[in-house]
């Protein structure tokens, strides 16, 4: 102990007991290797305490008065005119506690250490683990519910959906020629509140009508079909929902299979409002190659200058060939009259 050295000449007076009936005796104190030696007038020693051992028995009064470590009845006091060998003492004492290991102290830097590493699984990973759990165990029946229930509520901004007869039997032909990955999936016409094109858990695409009123072919409003129907594929509508609304989402619709109407109309208005972000050109690509759709009059209708577009145009999967027509012209009329004019 380094500190031992600038104390090792010091000597103080003291009053020693051996025992709590014996008198006090008139005692010389010096401090030797890791000890205190207590010594008679005559300079013979009476007693050795390892400093590690040592105790105070009335920590900050005076006169200070120390005792071996489970020894109370043995005792050594310094009056006040020995304020030097107290605080050389002190010191000493202070050095070997911070070498001590401090069981408690370990055990609360474990707790506190075993407490981050909880709370940084609740934030960083439950959440992802529970709407990914979610979303694997929630049926198709209760999707297409989840999907009707925003529908519901999207309609008090876009109307609701065109149904003209002639229209709605177009509608089905254009479906069955672009259909989901799992069954045909409705495709429906709104009047307005819908940015082009958006897509709901359960399988439904909506429209808006300027995609059939606005352009000549129908391989515009198929191409905008086909995008969400990659976007739908690429992440689950579910998925996304929930990762909107956060944890509690989905752990409600764990608990109770169902979400409130806020979570909804939440959802519902970022449906709404939220601007697609785009896919990759190589995504696109294949996607109008696996449903045999034209990418360039959808590049135009997105850029009508190409620009941003280029790679849709210039590799078109059907540049110099033509695939099987999206509608014929009778029932592409007719799907341009779904909304009644």
């Amino acid at each position: 102990m380094t500190a031992l050295h600038k104390y090792q000449r010091l000597e103080a007076s003291g009053l020693w007991r051996p025992t709590p009936d014996a008198q006090r005796t008139e005692v010389v104190v010096s401090i030797g290797d890791a000890t205190l030696v207590i010594s008679d007038m005559r300079d013979q020693p009476l007693a050795h305490w390892s400093i590690p051992a040592v105790e105070r028995a009335n920590p900050g009064r005076r006169p200070a008065i120390y005792h071996p470590d489970g020894d109370p009845g043995e005792t050594l006091e310094f009056s006040e005119n020995e304020r030097e060998m107290v605080a050389a003492i002190e010191k000493l004492r202070t050095a070997v506690d911070r070498r001590r290991p401090h069981p408690g102290r370990l055990r609360l830097v474990t707790f506190l250490v075993s407490m981050a590493a909880v709370v940084t699984l609740l934030l960083f990973w439950l959440p992802g683990a529970m709407r990914a759990h979610a979303v694997s165990v929630v049926p198709d029946v209760k999707r297409a519910e989840i999907g009707q229930a925003l529908l519901d509520i999207m309609q008090r901004i876009t109307g609701p959906a065109c149904n003209d007869t002639n229209g709605v039997a177009a509608l089905a032909q254009l479906a069955a020629r672009l259909p989901a990955s799992e069954g045909p999936g409705r495709i429906m016409v709104v009047r307005g509140g819908v940015d082009e094109a958006t897509h709901l858990p359960g399988g439904t695409i909506l429209i808006n009508r300027a995609l059939v009123e606005d352009h000549e072919e129908p391989d515009v409003a198929a191409g905008y079909i086909v995008v969400e129907r990659l976007r739908a594929a690429r992440r689950d509508p579910l998925d996304t929902l929930l990762a909107h609304n956060g944890f509690w989402a989905s752990f409600q619709l764990l608990t109770t299979g169902a979400l409130d109407p806020d979570i909804l109309q939440s959802y519902a208005q970022r449906l709404l409002t939220g601007a697609n972000q785009p896919l990759p050109d190589d995504v696109v690509l294949d996607g109008f190659r696996a449903w045999s759709v034209r990418s360039t009059p959808y590049a135009f209708a997105v850029d009508i200058s190409g620009e941003t577009t280029l790679g849709l145009i210039e590799a078109d999967p059907f540049a110099n060939g033509t695939p099987e027509p999206v509608l014929n012209d009778a029932n592409w009329v007719r799907l341009q009259g779904i909304c009644g004019g």
